[in-house]
C-alpha cells in the first residue's frame, strides 16, 4: 500500500509515530502530486492544503483523509471516500485519532496497516477533543476577562490541578486563536455555552488585523 501524505514541516514531525513497513510505503510532501501520479497511490492524507482548492475527482474512489475540524463532511458535501480528522498542532501526535467517516470498514484496514489507533466519532463540528479543548480555553478567557487571575497563573493551576500537558492559554497559542475562535463561533450557532469570550474575540480581532496589515 502506497500512502501519500501532504503535510507541512510541523505536521510531519508529529507524524513520526506512523510506521512504514513491508506492507506500506509512506510518501511525504507539502504539496499534492501531479495529476498523472494520483494513480500511483492507494490512499491520501491531505493536511497542508486548503480543502476548497482540492479537486476530489482526481482521487477517484480511493480513501482520502482531510484536516477539517470545524466543517463537517455533510456541510462540505464530501464524497463517501473522504473522511475528516483533526490535524491542528499537537493533535496528530496523540495516541488515538478521532475520525469522522462514512467508510469505516475500508479505513480500518489503512490504520491497522499504519499501527495507528483510531476512534470513529460523529460527523460534528470539533469532533470531540477539539470541542472540549476549545471550551476549556474559552472558559479561561472568561476568567481572564473577569480578572480572576493572570494567564500564567491560570495555566499553572490547570496543569497542576488537572495534569493537562498545557495550560489553556498555552493550548490557544499552540493551536492558534483563529482555529479556536472559528470553532467556537460555529458551535455557538446551536449552543450558547460556546459563545466566544469577549477577551478571546478581542485577541482574535487584533491578530487578524495584524495579519491583514502584513499582507
Amino acid at each position: 500500500m502506497r500512502i501519500f501524505i501532504s503535510a507541512n514541516v510541523g505536521q510531519q514531525k508529529e507524524l513520526n509515530n506512523l510506521k512504514a513497513n513491508e506492507s506500506n510505503e509512506l510518501i511525504f510532501n507539502s504539496r499534492l502530486p501531479h495529476h498523472e501520479e494520483y494513480k500511483n497511490f492507494d490512499a491520501f492524507f491531505i493536511f497542508s492544503e486548503q480543502i476548497n482548492s482540492l479537486n476530489f475527482a482526481n482521487f477517484g474512489i480511493k480513501p482520502v483523509f482531510i484536516n477539517s475540524v470545524t466543517e463537517t463532511l455533510l456541510q462540505l458535501k464530501m464524497p463517501l471516500n473522504v473522511s475528516r480528522l483533526n490535524a491542528w498542532p499537537g493533535f496528530l501526535q496523540r495516541e488515538v485519532w478521532e475520525i469522522a467517516t462514512n467508510n469505516k470498514k475500508d479505513i480500518e484496514i489503512i490504520f491497522n496497516s499504519l499501527k495507528q489507533k483510531i476512534i470513529v466519532v460523529k460527523d460534528e463540528p470539533g469532533l470531540v477533543s477539539a470541542r472540549v479543548v476549545s471550551m476549556i480555553i474559552n472558559e479561561a478567557f472568561f476568567a481572564l476577562g473577569e480578572k480572576v487571575s493572570t494567564k500564567e497563573e491560570i495555566d499553572t493551576a490547570m496543569k497542576l490541578g488537572t495534569n493537562y500537558p498545557y495550560g489553556p492559554f498555552e493550548w490557544a497559542e499552540r493551536i492558534g486563536i483563529e482555529n479556536i475562535f472559528h470553532l467556537l463561533e460555529k458551535l455557538s450557532e446551536k449552543e450558547d455555552r460556546y459563545t466566544p469570550a469577549t477577551s478571546l474575540k478581542k485577541l482574535y480581532i487584533e491578530k487578524n488585523t495584524v495579519n491583514t496589515l502584513k499582507k
